[in-house]
């Protein structure tokens, strides 16, 4: 009988291993389908309609005397004095800082100035200004893309979005899409599904 030394039986054991052992496991890793972006969804994000441009408010407060009454010929001074080519590109809420009666024509006084320059302009704050901006928006859109779909109003913005413009989208909406939902299209509220017309 051959003697086996160890040396032997270790250098046998190593011929007889491949260098490389084949996987012979089926794949069965499935490809990542997203069947969000599969589905017929709609997403209608109303921060898609802001333009992006700075928002200022501008106090006419300076502009009247004593900083309570509007007398005509010097707001007309100061309003012709005003370098109103700094609002341009610029969306300008029109207010009055003091709580005084301030005439409507001085207001569309300052508007008629802006109306060259500003991106826009409207009475009030910011927040006012946003109201009017997103009206204006959604009165213009075009909602025939979305005629029989399902729509998610998109939500969880940057918070430019007034609540009211929320509300004027779903009524908008409710004339072409048979279903609305607020959120995201992984995770939505449902919130109008057109009536089905039963048959005759």
């Amino acid at each position: 009988m051959k003697d086996i030394t160890k040396d032997n039986f270790q250098n046998t054991i190593s011929d007889d291993i491949p260098d490389t052992i084949p996987d012979t496991r089926p794949n069965t890793i499935a490809p990542i389908v997203n069947r969000v972006a599969e589905s017929e969804i709609n997403v209608f994000n109303l921060e898609d309609l802001w333009d992006g441009r700075e928002i200022v408010e501008f106090d006419i407060e300076p502009f009247l005397y004593e900083s309570l009454i509007v007398r005509e010929k010097d707001y007309r001074i100061a309003v012709r004095e005003q370098d109103w080519s700094a609002f341009a590109d610029q969306h300008v809420a029109i207010h009055c800082s003091v709580d005084t009666i301030v005439p409507t024509w001085a207001f569309m006084l300052v508007a008629s100035r802006l109306k060259p320059y500003a991106a826009s302009a409207a009475l009030g704050r910011r927040d006012d200004l946003l109201l009017a901006y997103y009206a204006a928006k959604l009165e213009d859109h075009d909602f025939s893309p979305y005629k029989d779909g399902i729509v998610v109003i998109k939500g969880c913005g940057t918070g430019n979005v007034p609540v009211e413009a929320y509300v004027d989208a779903t009524c908008r909406l409710q004339a072409v899409a048979r279903k609305i939902m607020y959120g995201e299209p992984c995770s939505s509220v449902p919130l109008w599904r057109r009536p089905k017309i039963a048959d005759a």
